[in-house]
């Protein structure tokens, strides 16, 4: 292929009309007449090259736009990139526009082959986002609104808690999580999110989102729910727009036989009475449900992950304490003895304050970062090692041989501890993603779970020592579901507790779970200890839950 039919299609179209003229007529300038064709023949090419010239110079201007935002954007994000992508709706977008818009930029300007841009693109992309990360960051997004109770204009705006710096999402944004949502059968969150989509429309944001199609997602999501008022109401303002529209005419019958099939109902039988409110209840009034209402233990997980429904009460509080702490004269402390408080007193939790210093935190996320990989979790039926949707993070060990600073690290919780550090499971060095968390679990293996941790051959976890490396702007709590505690991350400190009771019995209290981060960049790093080597550092205790 030429470089002519590379760059300008009308041109090739007008030459060849011109050629074949011209091998039709090989004496042109023997007849003026004939002539005067060839004139307008240039004239409707010089037409098709300007048309070519104003096409080009529209797509440079595309592009050179895109740069200028792009490069705007990626300077801003650069200057604290963990702190940018502690953004939700941030992480989001770059998942969109690495999958998807990098993609379309692509095929804009493919045509020139010989840009050394497009082969370095073209090259890149296979390390770029791919459909499921995009959906991934969109279902994050849906998680945080409903832990934390956010309507889609808070997210859509970017005034979150926390952030210094909104980032709003454009109709596209949002017109794409509700098409997530929509394919997920979710129509709860894809009404909120095609309502929030019009809303912007209505405000007069200019998109290439068609009105028609996000009326036509809403009115459908709406009807699922039951709402066949609001169904027929939006589709009528669909039809005002397009009267053609090919299911809407159909829809709007169905909607008014179905609200006078209920009307007919309703007058043959009396209205419930709601015996709290005493005010009548129709199918279109029901407060719609969240998609896949959470079971009560993740309810109360959610209400803590908010700050709600923590259960230590003024007289509890009264009788937990701070302190130094040198651990019964251990001679490392002796003379400097950490700062210790008492976080929870049943579960007893407590934290240790300035325990690990921002030196240290660096060259221990500088170790994992190379080897960080998809958190996973063991199934207790199968035995075997999975991802789940219920644990959103990545993670990576570290053993106390790889570097001074990770054993210098593994004998600070044994000094401060009592506790064997040499059976111990590796330095559990985790980074939560966007709207990353780890729902209600237990650290240590149950009666049903007779196999686990066999292959270790040191025994359940008897104790769990956690580092928060990092503040969180918003969210990202440990939450102990049973018992109403809920432990913030604050960098630098550690908080420890036990998951067996001296006995052996598992404590059942320590229940806990890592909440979505909302806001911000959550590292942690953890240290499972096991019962082997505790012998006569821990005694068996003789009460079983004691």
């Amino acid at each position: 292929m030429s470089l002519m039919e590379l760059r300008c299609p009308w041109c090739v179209l007008v030459l060849s009309s011109l050629l074949q003229t011209l091998s039709a007529h090989d004496d042109f300038f023997t007849s003026i007449g004939h002539m005067t064709d060839l004139l307008y023949t240039e004239k409707d090419l010089v037409t098709s090259l300007k048309d070519y010239i104003r096409a080009e110079e529209n797509k440079l201007e595309q592009v050179k736009r895109w740069a200028e935002k792009l490069d705007s954007l990626t300077t801003t994000a650069t200057l604290d990139p963990e702190g940018f992508l502690g953004h939700p709706v941030n992480a989001f977008k770059l998942m969109k526009r690495l999958n998807t818009e990098w993609g379309d930029l692509e095929n804009l300007v493919l045509q020139d082959t010989s840009d050394g841009f497009i082969s370095n693109l073209t090259l890149q992309r296979q390390h770029f986002p791919t459909d499921e990360d995009q959906t991934g960051a969109a279902k994050a997004l849906l998680r945080l609104q409903d832990t934390y109770r956010l309507d889609a204009n808070t997210i859509s705006t970017g005034d979150l808690p926390g952030v210094t710096a909104q980032s709003p999402m454009t109709v596209e944004d949002c017109f794409e999580l509700g098409d997530i949502a929509y394919k997920e059968g979710d129509y709860y969150h894809t009404e909120l999110w095609m309502a929030q989509a019009l809303k912007q429309q209505d405000q007069g944001e200019e998109s290439p989102i068609d009105k028609v199609l996000v009326l036509d997602y809403l009115s459908y999501s709406v009807y699922q729910q039951g709402e066949l008022e609001r169904g027929l109401e939006l589709t009528k303002r669909l039809l005002s727009l397009d009267p053609e529209h090919l299911s809407a005419n159909d829809d709007v019958d169905y909607f008014e036989f179905q609200l006078e099939k209920q009307r007919k109902a309703s007058a043959d039988k009396p209205p419930k009475q709601d015996k709290k409110q005493g005010r009548n209840k129709t199918e279109g009034a029901l407060r719609k449900k969240r998609f896949r209402e959470p079971l009560p233990e993740l309810k109360t997980y959610e209400k803590l992950c908010r700050g709600e429904g923590i259960r230590m009460t003024p007289r509890r509080q009264s009788h937990l304490f701070c302190r130094y702490y040198d651990n019964h004269r251990n001679p490392r402390y002796l003379l400097g003895p950490v700062k210790q408080e008492d976080e929870w007193d049943r579960p007893y939790i407590v934290r240790y304050h300035d325990i690990i210093s921002h030196s240290e935190i660096e060259k221990v996320k500088e170790l994992a970062k190379p080897r960080l990989s998809r958190s996973l979790i063991t199934n207790p039926i199968t035995d075997e090692t999975e991802a789940v949707p219920y644990r959103i993070s990545e993670s990576a060990g570290l053993t106390g041989y790889e570097h001074p600073v990770v054993d210098k690290i593994n004998q600070r919780i044994e000094d401060l501890t009592g506790l064997e550090m040499d059976t111990a499971e590796e330095l559990q060095v985790v980074n939560y993603g966007v709207g990353g968390q780890y729902e209600p679990h237990f650290d240590f293996g149950r009666k049903d779970e007779p196999d686990a941790f066999k292959d270790l051959g040191t025994g359940n976890r008897i104790a769990t020592w956690l580092f928060y490396m990092t503040d969180v702007a918003a969210g990202g709590a440990t939450v102990f579901p049973d018992v109403g505690a809920a432990v913030w991350p604050k960098k630098g400190t550690a908080v420890f507790w036990y998951n067996l009771f001296p006995s052996g019995e598992g404590d059942y209290s320590t229940l806990h779970a890592a909440c979505p981060v909302l806001v911000g960049n959550k590292w942690v790093s953890n240290k499972w200890i096991h019962e082997r080597g505790q012998e006569f550092r821990r005694p068996c205790g003789l009460v079983e839950t004691e």
